[in-house]
């Protein structure tokens, strides 16, 4: 876990064998392989048959999909398109700040998008970031990039998402939310406000987004 939070080993890249992470921690392979199976169970690794074992990334589908959770009513799983709207940078309000662990007033990334499955707005997203970590964010850049947006921050700000907590609560749309996602004000939204977490348990990401359902529907697999 240390070497993978000081970047020893970047997402994408294959760390050493289970022989020498033995070697180099003075224990037997046998525990190494127990921490691994623990790592990929928790998504930080993924083993691949006959390759070893690499860092997750988020460029790979399967690290994509894990953190998104809307799908299609009898489709398959697609990523969407994405709108930037605007991205700013601001001071945070007390509630976002506690929620980020960064003082009140401190700098913070703004980002507004919509995002669109088969050209249909579906999905209306604000994010707060810390301005600390993501300098030089900008909506030519997010606009430019046309991968998925956790790709960016773990490419170029250095930024592993490696876990969320999300609170999920029906609203109603509101004056915004109507003219973005082109619905009726008072039409019912899935509410879904996460803090996505980095290495050392550290939030580095609020989301709250209002996701339109009349197509789509939230999809969470219990294990």
């Amino acid at each position: 876990m240390q070497g993978l939070q000081s970047g020893e080993w970047k997402p994408g890249e294959l760390i050493p064998s289970e022989i020498e992470l033995a070697g180099r921690f003075k224990v037997s392979q046998g525990t190494v392989r127990k921490a691994i199976d623990e790592m990929s169970a928790e998504n930080l690794v993924v083993r691949r048959q006959g390759k070893g074992t690499f860092v997750a990334t988020h460029h790979e589908a399967r690290s994509q999909f894990r953190f998104l959770r809307l799908v299609p009513d009898g489709g398959v799983p697609h990523y969407p398109e994405n709108k930037i709207i605007e991205v700013k940078r601001l001071r945070a309000p007390a509630e976002v700040a506690r929620l980020l662990d960064i003082k009140s007033g401190d700098s913070v990334v703004f980002i507004r998008r919509v995002q669109s499955f088969s050209g249909v707005p579906t999905i209306l997203d604000d994010l707060w970031l810390p301005g600390a970590i993501f300098k030089g964010l900008t909506a030519e850049r997010l606009n430019e990039y046309k991968g998925p947006m956790y790709g960016l921050f773990e490419t170029e700000f250095g930024t592993h998402m490696i876990r969320a907590s999300e609170e999920i609560r029906a609203v109603c749309a509101d004056e915004v939310a109507s003219e973005l996602l082109h619905v009726e004000k008072g039409v019912p939204l899935l509410n879904v406000e996460r803090v996505s977490f980095t290495y050392g348990d550290k939030p580095v990401e609020l989301r709250r987004g209002l996701y339109l359902t009349s197509q789509h529907h939230y999809r969470n697999e219990l294990s």
